[in-house]
């Protein structure tokens, strides 16, 4: 049996202490005024401060971009200044990519945020660099993620403190008439537990 441990408590004090100020330099800007959404009841998932977040928060600033993204507060929710969109271009040949040394060694839940409508790319794969080898996961971002519309998990996965965890997400495969988009990544702590502990 399995859940969160309580080392989430301190975990967003080990959030990215370097949280940019400024979006992504790399990235184009975003083309949409201030408030022009497709959606309004979506804007009250919103987060605006990724330290807010349980776990260890990496926005799309604190990525390496290949390829060339543009932002975009359109179809919220979105973390921190928007999301990244490949402008249905380039496909295979973009990509977004957090790397980070987590805190302790051992188990953790690996999520991805992203905003969901028709357009959305229905099969864009992240790949997970962890402790047992590399793993690649396509999901759907046409389908609403289950953590605060904002989340969705993509499993538990061991990492080591010495060696990076690395997650990317690829606009390869995408269908030329969707959009993949990346946004964030987050990092939740795992405690194992004993039958007999509950």
């Amino acid at each position: 049996m399995k859940s969160l441990s309580p080392l989430l408590v301190l975990l967003p004090m080990l959030s990215v202490s370097s949280l940019s100020a400024e979006p992504h330099p790399d990235a184009i800007p975003n083309s949409h005024a201030p408030g022009e959404v497709d959606d309004p009841s979506n804007v009250q998932y919103i987060v605006k401060n990724p330290k807010s977040l349980p776990g260890i928060v990496l926005d799309e600033t604190e990525a390496v971009l290949k390829g060339k993204w543009q932002y975009s507060t359109h179809t919220p929710p979105y973390v921190g200044f928007g999301y990244l969109h490949d402008q249905k271009s380039g496909k295979g040949e973009k990509s977004v990519t957090w790397s980070i040394k987590l805190p302790t060694s051992g188990v953790w839940e690996v999520r991805i945020s992203h905003c969901t409508n028709i357009r959305r790319a229905t099969n864009t794969p992240i790949t997970i660099h962890h402790a047992e080898g590399v793993e690649t996961i396509e999901i759907n971002k046409q389908q609403v993620p289950e953590h605060g519309n904002l989340f969705r998990s993509l499993g538990e996965f061991r990492f080591e403190a010495e060696k990076p965890a690395v997650v990317v997400v690829s606009n390869s495969g995408t269908d030329p008439k969707k959009v993949a988009i990346a946004d964030a990544v987050q990092f939740l702590p795992v405690e194992e537990l004993s039958p007999e502990s509950g």
